[in-house]
């Protein structure tokens, strides 16, 4: 069960201009959390804005109780977040979403992420590169947006970085990589997190090579509890599920994006 807490911020880093990392406090949620999570931050003790911003839980550091999150300056909100100090108190809600990425029993896996979509994969990463090959691509406008690269050269076997411009490592998408390795057989399933065009193609690629593929969807989120029904998506059977109760993680087979 989620849990309500002020959790005390111990250390705050500007990884670019517009994008934070904060280390929190927070072993109620740590003790529990698993990949493909997120929280929900109250940014301001005011009414403006008045509902939460859902956060992706980027590390957890269960030894120490530590949850990191990455976020990128988008709005009010997170601008206002982005003035926290060390020390301060943050009111935060988790771990939230019961659809969860399940990566295990695959043997050679691939995560596949672009832009800030890359920050909810690290904890998968890390966590699958324990008893699977770990095969990591990710995808940014330039050179000037690649992030947290160190991190996941450190848990994955092979990382692949793309940038849609060509001004740093390979020129083109990550997904385009990908399906090198998938036509070379490497591949047993996809992970994957990013704008809809990719996740979009990935689905494809699922569908089209018969390979297991699990998606994160972003969507807005009024409360993260699945009461204001504002994260709607909609699934192949028919109907709607709910991006915070029934993901953030689903089948892309199940899912109509």
């Amino acid at each position: 069960m989620p849990v309500q807490l002020q959790s005390k911020l111990i250390k705050k880093e500007q990884l670019k201009p517009d994008i934070f990392k904060f280390s929190l406090s927070a072993k109620e949620i740590t003790d529990i959390a698993k990949p493909g999570q997120f929280i929900e931050i109250r940014v301001t003790e005011g009414l403006d804005p008045f509902l939460r911003r859902p956060i992706s839980i980027y590390n957890v550091d269960k030894e120490n109780g530590i949850l990191e999150i990455i976020f990128r300056i988008q709005g009010k909100g997170t601008e206002i977040l982005s003035r926290k100090k060390e020390e301060d108190l943050v009111d935060i809600i988790g771990p939230l979403g019961y659809g969860t990425f399940k990566f295990e029993g695959y043997k050679n896996i691939a995560v596949l992420g672009g832009g800030i979509g890359v920050f909810p994969l690290y904890e998968l990463a890390k966590n699958a590169s324990k008893s699977a090959t770990v095969n990591t691509y990710l995808g940014f406008r330039n050179k000037e947006a690649v992030v947290v690269e160190e991190e996941f050269e450190k848990v994955s076997n092979k990382l692949v970085i793309t940038t849609d411009d060509g001004s740093y490592k390979i020129h083109g998408f990550a997904i385009n990589e990908l399906k090198k390795d998938i036509e070379d057989g490497k591949i047993d399933a996809i992970f994957a997190c990013g704008p809809l065009p990719l996740l979009k193609a990935a689905q494809n690629l699922a569908k089209e090579k018969n390979i297991p593929c699990q998606i994160s969807l972003e969507e807005k989120m009024g409360c993260g509890l699945g009461v204001c029904l504002g994260c709607a998506v909609e699934v192949v059977t028919g109907g709607y599920e709910h991006v915070c109760k029934q993901g953030p993680v689903f089948d892309s087979n199940k899912v109509i994006i």
